[in-house]
């Protein structure tokens, strides 16, 4: 027995000097992401974001007795095909901690907590759901938009305070649920519409948006090269791949990052240095000035609102990064890169979409106008035609083809006419 565990101890050791030594060097967090659900292709900026979940930031007891979550929350909307649930396959897999369900599936007790009544002795008790189970994990939410708007609502505490209250049958008690959450979902028209707004394809209340540090939108783009280099590597990925019983390669390298990953989440809670906390209060500045700016021309408010949540958001962004490298400092350019992230992931999705109020002059205004009315004179109430068609017809006239696209634009914003078959066919609704 003491040489089991004289053995054991030994390999502790040695096991700890490799993480170290991984630590130490200086493509460190490159080698992390490279891990990270290697089967998918490109995808670089969410593999990033993905390897931030799963190290976490630093959770913090203030004197006053509040507790500040250390746990990254990410959501992934967009197109369909395009990953989103392996990413969420894989954190499950390789997560200390982690439980995977699906919107659809889920209910509001099945997230949080139900109350039971035993049908022996008639008495209730409480059963945990999957934020409860994984306190110290992540919890992977699929189909994140087909939950029902009151069951969304019921994870908000869970979220941001990290605990979930429950006040049932007589039950009064408060549960941990400390875990991160990556969540997947689809616009409410299914595929993302370039040709709406933020608001349109982003149909999740501010109030949840909040809560996601990180909001990446994905889309299918179709392009020529691109689809060639990922067929080529999809093919590559069937072709090589071994069977089930013989993968041992893989589940060595997920079984490697799961327990650096562990070491690191217990052994290192990094604070950001002086020079780190200045640079992030200077961009965060900078950040709000600029949606403020932004709302200020349009005259709409952002889809995704930027507010203090953010800017805790990056902190705890700029920790992971640093808690990769087993650096107890979150430096300069950690911030520096975690303020990257947001602003391709949460920034980019705020200003996704179009806005019919960018960049409109007074002649252009009456342009539009003249291009409305030929459109409304030339399709009558429930008839359809092919916009190809219709901007041909309009360009004859001697209208400008960017013109008229933008009138089709702002009538479909307004609900005066509707896309049907991919958008090569236009009816007139009013």
């Amino acid at each position: 027995m003491d040489s089991l565990c004289h053995h054991r101890h030994v390999n502790y050791h040695s096991q700890v000097e490799v993480f170290k030594k991984f630590a130490s060097n200086q493509d460190t967090y490159e080698a992390i992401c490279s891990k990270v659900a290697p089967s998918i292709f490109g995808h670089e900026d969410v593999k990033k974001a993905v390897a931030c979940l799963l190290f976490g930031g630093a959770r913090k007891n203030l004197p006053d007795g509040v507790k500040l979550r250390g746990d990254i929350n990410v959501l992934l909307l967009g197109d369909p095909s395009t990953a989103k649930s392996q990413f969420l396959k894989f954190v499950e897999k390789t997560a200390p901690i982690a439980v995977y369900t699906s919107g659809k599936g889920s209910s509001a007790a099945g997230l949080t907590a139900s109350v039971i009544r035993d049908s022996s002795s008639r008495e209730f008790y409480l059963e945990g759901g999957a934020m409860v189970l994984a306190d110290g994990g992540v919890v992977c939410i699929d189909e994140f938009d087909k939950m029902r708007p009151e069951d969304r609502v019921a994870i908000h505490e869970a979220m941001e305070q990290q605990t979930i209250s429950i006040a049932k049958a007589g039950i009064t008690t408060v549960l941990n649920s400390r875990t991160s959450v990556l969540a997947a979902a689809n616009p409410p028209s299914g595929r993302y519409d370039d040709l709406k707004t933020a608001q349109d394809n982003i149909d999740l209340q501010t109030t949840i948006l909040s809560r996601f540090d990180l909001i990446f939108i994905v889309k299918d783009i179709r392009m020529y090269d691109q689809d060639k280099t990922i067929a080529s590597h999809i093919i590559k990925v069937h072709a090589s791949a071994q069977t089930v019983s013989n993968d041992s390669r893989t589940s060595k390298e997920e079984n490697w990052l799961k327990r650096y990953i562990q070491y690191c989440r217990s052994e290192c809670h990094p604070r950001l240095s002086e020079a780190a906390c200045a640079k992030l209060q200077s961009d965060y500045v900078d950040i709000r000035r600029g949606m403020r700016q932004q709302a200020n021309e349009t005259g709409e408010s952002a889809a995704i609102p930027i507010t203090v949540r953010q800017l805790e958001a990056i902190i705890r962004l700029s920790e992971a990064l640093a808690k990769m490298k087993l650096s107890y400092v979150a430096t300069e350019g950690d911030v520096a890169e975690a303020l990257r992230l947001f602003k391709v992931s949460t920034m980019d999705a705020a200003r996704s979409g179009i806005n019919q109020h960018i960049n409109i002059t007074p002649d252009m205004a009456n342009e539009i106008k003249q291009a409305e009315n030929q459109i409304k004179r030339r399709l009558g109430i429930g008839n359809r035609i092919s916009e190809r068609r219709l901007i041909d017809d309009l360009t004859r006239m001697g209208m400008n083809e960017s013109i008229v696209r933008r009138a089709i634009l702002i009538m479909h914003q307004r609900g005066e006419v509707e896309y049907q078959r991919e958008r090569h066919i236009i009816v007139r609704k009013v």
